[in-house]
């Protein structure tokens, strides 16, 4: 199906639906051109992103237009609100609002496209000394969102404790579907029992990104070194405990690297990890929304090399 410029934006009752409409920019794209016409912006050569959630196309080299389905508006809330309360509080760079609306119902962001090589072209060629130095500069840049005022994002839902507790109800029965090995399977109910006390559920909340990975980093090298050089994708913040963001960066980046560790908890300010500390981010690695340890812990051989998950949280968080 062809959908013109002047037709309007379907409604999708399931994901994957949606998705199927995504990956064919045939059918959105005339809509999303005709949306950055309407406010005045170059459309002169779009650039159509096929990975992320959104429909999202890049305007030139200096604009990205996101539209989000109706079913995803609550990204679209969290994107606005975090972009808008982040704005003036970090040193490191974040995309800009430059316009918002709505068209047949699904909400848009035009924001500024941050300058930069995207995280994941580049960290798996990097030497372990660079590697050590960015997840340092990571682990400053999560206390420094943390530090910013919560604004509005403070009424952002699911509330931590609601979302916690979802969490936990649904945890075994998520990890049972997701093939969890049987041996770490056997430790889980005590670990959500230790969960309940060791997961702060009602502490003064923080900003929580959710996604410290590579794919949401701009990186920039100056004679020979690279940095961090942009953050991007806001569209799963929550408000919650300060431990939740380092899940991304340990599961996807420290690799079990007692240097890579030290170096994203030092920067994000913490000592060596104690056997309490292991455990609340074990718990919550197994609680986040997105958690899968057979897709996303970065260890070769790990489920050879751990016999139950106490061993594993040692095995991530080596040193």
């Amino acid at each position: 199906m062809s959908i013109a410029p002047s037709q309007q934006l379907p409604v999708f009752t399931d994901a994957k639906s949606f998705r199927a409409f995504r990956s064919d920019p045939a059918q959105w794209l005339p809509i999303a051109l005709d949306i950055a016409r309407r406010n005045g912006l170059d459309t002169s050569s779009p650039h159509v992103f096929a990975t992320g959630t959104n429909l999202v196309i890049g305007l030139s080299d200096k604009l990205i237009l996101k539209i989000f389905p109706p079913m995803l508006a609550a990204q679209f809330v969290s994107e606005r609100g975090s972009l808008a309360q982040l704005k003036g509080h970090l040193d490191l760079p974040i995309p800009e609002i430059v316009a918002e609306g709505t068209r047949d119902g699904w909400p848009y962001l035009v924001i500024t496209r941050l300058a930069g090589t995207l995280g994941s072209e580049v960290w798996p060629q990097l030497p372990e000394a660079q590697k050590e130095r960015l997840l340092r500069q990571i682990g400053e840049t999560i206390a420094a969102v943390q530090r910013a005022p919560l604004g509005e994002l403070a009424h952002i839902e699911p509330r931590w404790n609601d979302f916690m507790r979802q969490q936990m109800r649904g945890c075994r029965a998520r990890h049972e579907r997701l093939g969890l090995a049987p041996k770490f399977l056997r430790g889980l109910d005590d670990l959500l029992h230790d969960a309940g006390k060791l997961i702060p559920m009602d502490a003064r909340p923080v900003i929580l990104i959710g996604e410290y990975i590579p794919e949401n980093f701009l990186l920039a090298c100056d004679d020979g070194q690279w940095s961090l050089a942009g953050l991007f994708d806001f569209g799963d913040v929550l408000a919650g405990w300060r431990d939740y963001d380092l899940l991304g960066p340990s599961a996807f980046m420290a690799a079990g690297r007692p240097g890579r560790v030290r170096s994203l908890l030092e920067g994000f300010g913490y000592a060596k990890p104690d056997f309490a500390l292991k455990r609340r981010l074990m718990a919550l690695m197994l609680l986040h929304r997105a958690s899968d340890l057979n897709a996303h812990i970065c260890i070769e051989g790990w489920q050879e090399r751990a016999n139950d998950l106490v061993e594993l949280q040692e095995l991530i968080w080596a040193g």
